[in-house]
C-alpha cells in the first residue's frame, strides 16, 4: 500500500510541475502573430460521448432505492425515470438552438448574458466557477477515492490526496490536448456504458432475478397522495440526468455545430434514459421494491444475485470507470466558462489565453483545476453543493426562456436548427424547472436563502471586471 502511495505522489508531483510550468509559456500568439483561438476538433460523436460521460456518474448506482421508497410501485418507477429523460430531452431540444446559432465557449454565460444582459450571464459565471461546476469535480473526485476504499483501505489524507491528484492528471490530460481528453472521455464512456449492459445482460440470463419482484406494478395511493412523493423522486431522478448541457460549453470546438450539436444531445439523452430504464428494470427484477428501499448499496446487492461476491467488486469497477468519465467530462467542459468571461474581460486575462502547442485553454484549465483542489481538501463541497443545487434549475428555465427572448429580441439571427414545438417545450421545461425550484426552497429554505446570497455576491466582483477588466 505504502508502494502504491509514493508512486502515486511521484506522478502527482510530476504532474502538478507540469501545471505550474505551462502559464509560464507565452500563449497569445502563434509564429505568424495570429491571434490563436479554440480549434474546431470535436466530431458528433465526441460531442455525445461527452455529454453521455458527463451525465452517468455515481448518481444512477446512489438513487434508485430512494425512487423506490418514493414511488413504492414498478410501474411509478418506470414513470419517473421516463418522465426525467423526457423533462431533459425538452431541456436539450431547447437549448441546443441556442448551441447551432450561437457555437461559442461558455455554453448557458453565452445565451444568458445574449438574452438578459452581461449581468446575469455573469453571475450564472460565477455561480458555476465559484460553486456548481467545481463543487461537482471535487465531489467526484472525492467519491472515486472512497470508492476505492473497496480494494483498499484510506485515510482521510490519502482519500483527500487521491481526489486532488485523479483532477490534476485529469486536468493535464485535458492541457495536452483537446481531442486526447475527448477520446479518453469516449473510451471510459463506452467502457462504462459497455460494462452497465453487459450486467443487465447478465441479470437477465443468469439466475437469481423472478417476475415476482415486479409486484406492486400498480400503486394504490390516490393521485393526490401520490403527487407530493412523486415531486421529490423527480428532483432526484433529473439530478442523474443532470450534465446534458455539457456540450454547448464547449460548442467552439464542435465540428459542424449547427447540425452536431442538436444531434448530440438527442442522441445523448436517448442513450442515458435507455441505460436508467433497463439497469432500474434488472434492480426491481433481483431485489423486488422492499429489497430496494432496504438496500444501502443497490447496485452491488442486486449484482450479488446473480454473480455472488464478485458481483460488488464488478459494481465497484463500473463505479469508478463512471466516476473517472463523469469528472474528466466536467475537467474538459466547464473550464470554458471561466475562458469565455475572461475573452469578456470578466475573469483574470490570462484565463482566455489559448495555449500555442497545445491549442487548449491552459489556463482557465488551471485555474479550474487549482479551485477544485481547494475545494477537495478542505471539504467543503458537499455543503456549497447543497446550498447552491436549485441554482442549476434557475439557470436551465432562464436558458430555456432565452430561446424565447432571442426569437423576438434577435429574429435576424441564423439558427441551423429551431426547437421542434415552438415555443411549447420550452414553456413546458420552465415550468418543470420552477416547480422543481420552488420544491427546494419549500423543502430547504435556509439552504435555498445561503445558495442566493452566494449567487448574489458575484455582484460586486461584476462590477470590479466591468470597471477594471
Amino acid at each position: 500500500m505504502h508502494t502504491y502511495l509514493r508512486a502515486f505522489n511521484t506522478a502527482l508531483f510530476l504532474c502538478w510541475d507540469h501545471l505550474t510550468e505551462f502559464h509560464k509559456l507565452p500563449v497569445l500568439m502563434d509564429s505568424s502573430s495570429q491571434p490563436i483561438k479554440l480549434e474546431r476538433v470535436l466530431s458528433l460523436f465526441d460531442a455525445t460521448m461527452i455529454n453521455a460521460g458527463g451525465i452517468i456518474g455515481s448518481g444512477i448506482f446512489m438513487v434508485p432505492a430512494t425512487i423506490a421508497l418514493l414511488a413504492g410501485s414498478t410501474s411509478l418507477i418506470m414513470t419517473v425515470w421516463i418522465l426525467g429523460g423526457v423533462v431533459s430531452l425538452f431541456g436539450a431540444l431547447s437549448v441546443a438552438e441556442l448551441g447551432a446559432a450561437m457555437p461559442r465557449a461558455g455554453g448557458q454565460y453565452v445565451y444568458l448574458s445574449e438574452a438578459y444582459g452581461p449581468m446575469w450571464g455573469y453571475l450564472y459565471g460565477w455561480s458555476a466557477v465559484a460553486v456548481i461546476n467545481t463543487s461537482a469535480i471535487a465531489a467526484i473526485g472525492v467519491a472515486f477515492a472512497e470508492y476505492l476504499e473497496h480494494f483498499v483501505s484510506l485515510s482521510d489524507w490519502e482519500i483527500k490526496g487521491i481526489a486532488m491528484g485523479s483532477v490534476i492528471i485529469l486536468t493535464t490530460l485535458n492541457i495536452l490536448d483537446v481531442k486526447s481528453g475527448a477520446r479518453f472521455q469516449n473510451l471510459f464512456t463506452l467502457l462504462k456504458i459497455g460494462a452497465i449492459l453487459g450486467i443487465i445482460t447478465l441479470g437477465f440470463i443468469l439466475d437469481g432475478g423472478s417476475t415476482s419482484n415486479l409486484e406492486p406494478v400498480f400503486s394504490d395511493k390516490t393521485s393526490r397522495n401520490l403527487i407530493g412523493p412523486l415531486g421529490l423522486a423527480m428532483v432526484s431522478v433529473l439530478w442523474t440526468y443532470d450534465g446534458w448541457i455539457f456540450v454547448t460549453y464547449i460548442a467552439g470546438e464542435i465540428k459542424n455545430p449547427g447540425r452536431n450539436i442538436p444531434l448530440s444531445l438527442l442522441f445523448c439523452i436517448i442513450i442515458v434514459t435507455s441505460v436508467y430504464l433497463l439497469i432500474n428494470f434488472i434492480f426491481i427484477y433481483t431485489l423486488g421494491l422492499d429489497g430496494m428501499v432496504s438496500s444501502n448499496l443497490v447496485a452491488s446487492d442486486s449484482a450479488k444475485v446473480f454473480l455472488d461476491e464478485k458481483g460488488a467488486d464488478f459494481i465497484t469497477i463500473i463505479i469508478l470507470i463512471s466516476l473517472l468519465g463523469a469528472m474528466n467530462g466536467g475537467i474538459l467542459t466547464s473550464a470554458r466558462i471561466n475562458y469565455a468571461m475572461a475573452k469578456d474581460k470578466l475573469f483574470f486575462k490570462l484565463a482566455a489565453q489559448i495555449h500555442p502547442k497545445f491549442k487548449s485553454p491552459s489556463n482557465s484549465l488551471i485555474i479550474q483545476c487549482i479551485w477544485a483542489c481547494v475545494l477537495a481538501l478542505s471539504g467543503t463541497f458537499n455543503q456549497l453543493i447543497t446550498y447552491i443545487i436549485f441554482a442549476s434549475w434557475i439557470f436551465y428555465a432562464m436558458s430555456a426562456g432565452a430561446v424565447i427572448i432571442l426569437r423576438n429580441k434577435r429574429p435576424n439571427l441564423e439558427r441551423p436548427y429551431k426547437t421542434p414545438g415552438y415555443p411549447w417545450i420550452p414553456i413546458i421545461f420552465i415550468l418543470f424547472a420552477i416547480f422543481l425550484t420552488i420544491n427546494t426552497i419549500m423543502e430547504a429554505p435556509r439552504d435555498a436563502i445561503v445558495g442566493t446570497v452566494i449567487i448574489l455576491a458575484g455582484i460586486p466582483f461584476y462590477y470590479y471586471w466591468k470597471k477594471n477588466g
